[in-house]
């Protein structure tokens, strides 16, 4: 999770906008829309979602790999984790 004020701000404003895009969606659907606007509106959705996620992501980089580990053990650990995490934002 981004630590300072200022990413956080940027992360929840994200996040808010995502939100009135599901809101949109939502409405779409229980008004009947025509297919192509909805796939557009989901894809803008998912568009949103990588964005807020390589935004996180990146915070959260810094973060760990922004001071030098404690030692070997750490550094493997930390390596593993991002890597992970990198693995299941490519899915």
């Amino acid at each position: 999770m981004p630590h300072s004020p200022t990413e956080k701000k940027r992360v929840l404003t994200r996040l808010r906008r995502i939100r009135g895009q599901t809101e949109a969606l939502e409405r779409a659907l229980e008004a009947g829309a025509e297919c192509g606007p909805v796939l557009q509106q989901i894809a803008a959705i998912r568009g949103a979602v990588n964005g807020l996620m390589s935004e996180v992501l990146e915070a959260h980089m810094r973060e760990t790999f922004g001071h030098p580990a404690d030692g070997e053990a750490q550094r493997e650990a930390r390596v593993a984790e991002m890597t992970g995490l990198v693995r299941s934002y490519l899915k």
